[in-house]
């Protein structure tokens, strides 16, 4: 028997399955930092795989069912097209495919302003974790731009990573404010991209950091930024994570690879920031941490796994 519910189950995914390649990709980064090669493009090839499954669906979503995509489009989660993309064209940048990557940022910067205003006109108070992904995808663009920068000997496309680097700052402060903090105890998952799109911040500031367009004042304003903003992503790191161990929420839900995604982010930043920065230990925490993404990325496979052969079973008892 499938795991999956049908020929066509791919046109069901909601936005939020985004998600699941963001966390394949950025735990393909890690493994790749760590030296883990063979892990690493396994990994990526999975992201990869989602990634045009997700696309499929979106383009016909777009071109069959402009109801659904409408409705889709306002939401918060549709942004995760945008992060997904950039994660995934980051990770094919550090493989050495710069056109590839080249590619998927266009077709990110095409995609992240008509997402973004939807979006945002729909902000409201009190809102889930899904309000910081307006900072994640902004701060998507900034790491694919600042790491093609850095292969391929762009000034003005390292400048460009930098506006979008503090807009993405400008967003996260705005969510913030809308963010509702209950989420951290009752929240379905989502609620981990509070922290999570502060890490994709540190991981984007560590790759401006490392560029040598910014010499003196401007370079040492980066490193604090980014040895600031990692820093708090590791103080929520360690709040969500004993609101989790103080109210478990161990049922499965799509938005759980939304907690993946911070995870391995987090990781990431702490691997990526150890150099341009200039903090060693940093790498070493980042070990850790990494392990501990892939094992939840193990666990939350499982549990998806899991809750399609019980909705199985559960369709076959009618």
């Amino acid at each position: 028997m499938s795991i999956l519910p049908g020929r066509d189950w791919w046109t069901g995914l909601p936005p939020a399955a985004g998600a699941a390649v963001m966390a394949t990709g950025i735990i393909s980064t890690g493994l790749h930092l760590t030296g883990h090669e063979a892990a690493s493009l396994a990994a990526l090839v999975v992201a990869v795989a989602l990634w045009l499954v997700l696309a499929a669906d979106f383009t016909a979503r777009l071109l069959g069912d402009r109801g659904r995509f409408r409705a889709e489009a306002d939401t918060p989660a549709a942004l995760t097209a945008v992060a997904a993309t950039t994660v995934i064209g980051a990770r094919l940048s550090e493989q050495g495919l710069g056109t590839a990557a080249a590619v998927l940022l266009v077709v990110a910067v095409a995609l992240w302003p008509g997402l973004l205003f939807n979006v945002l006109r729909h902000w409201r108070r009190r809102m889930p974790g899904a309000a910081f992904l307006g900072c994640v995808a902004t701060q998507g663009l900034s790491l694919l731009a600042a790491s093609l920068a850095d292969t391929a000997h762009q000034d003005l496309l390292a400048r460009a990573a930098l506006v979008a680097f503090c807009l993405g700052l400008l967003l996260y402060l705005a969510a913030l404010f809308r963010f509702d903090l209950r989420e951290v105890v009752g929240g379905a998952g989502d609620h981990w991209v509070a922290g999570g799109a502060l890490s994709i911040s540190a991981l984007a500031g560590s790759k401006l950091t490392a560029s040598p367009v910014w010499t003196g004042p401007a370079h040492t304003t980066l490193r604090t930024v980014t040895l600031a903003l990692l820093a708090l992503s590791l103080g929520w790191y360690a709040v969500l994570l004993a609101a989790e161990l103080r109210h478990p929420r161990p049922r499965y839900d799509i938005r759980r690879w939304a907690t993946v995604f911070p995870l391995g982010m987090t990781a990431t930043a702490c691997l990526s920031v150890a150099q341009p920065a200039g903090v060693a230990w940093l790498r070493t925490l980042g070990g850790v941490l990494l392990w501990i993404a892939v094992g939840a990325w193990l666990l939350t496979f499982a549990a998806l796994v899991s809750a399609h052969l019980a909705a199985g079973r559960g369709g076959r008892g009618r």
